[in-house]
């Protein structure tokens, strides 16, 4: 397990392959869905491949990606958070998801305020981005609680979408 950061009540560490079932339910769930979309990973395989694909292939070619929040206590996974670049922005963004049954804890918030700092300190990451759909509420106060402002919208040549963007 390599941790990236820590919190209070988390640990923030690299995404590995044996994480698959919790990458199948958190990719699953009703907030990915409806905000971040479906990703068509309903099997083991295809969860490894997620992983491998998005997370792992990240953190080599970037020095970052999304990160497992993990219980400080259990080690139990709880979510992601962490840095995404995308082709559409010129700086990376800032990125989470958590299972339902963690929502309204405050420990996206604990992570996001943590690898925020992670961010600019360590990995030299200025502006810091965010992007999320108009209809998001709670990550839109959440980005706002982190301090990032609103910069208005972006709309990806490849999406249907137009999103808002924030920026430290």
């Amino acid at each position: 397990m390599k941790i990236v950061a820590e919190t209070e009540r988390l640990l923030i560490v690299e995404a590995e392959l044996e994480d698959s079932k919790f990458f199948m339910e958190l990719l699953n769930s009703p907030n990915w869905l409806e905000f971040i979309g479906d990703r068509g990973v309903k099997t083991k395989k295809q969860a490894e491949n997620y992983i491998k694909s998005s997370l792992i292939s990240s953190y080599k070619n970037n020095g970052y990606g999304l990160f497992k929040m993990c219980l400080r206590q259990s080690l139990d996974p709880i979510g992601i958070c962490g840095f995404v670049k995308r082709d559409y922005l010129n700086h990376p963004d800032i990125g989470f998801a958590i299972l339902p049954q963690f929502e309204g804890k405050g420990f996206v918030y604990e992570a996001c305020t943590t690898l925020l700092s992670y961010g600019k300190e360590i990995l030299k990451l200025s502006p810091i981005l965010a992007i999320t759909t108009v209809e998001n509420i709670k990550s839109q106060r959440l980005l706002t609680k982190i301090g990032l402002n609103n910069s208005g919208t972006i709309k990806p040549k490849t999406d249907k979408e137009e999103y808002l963007l924030f920026s430290t």
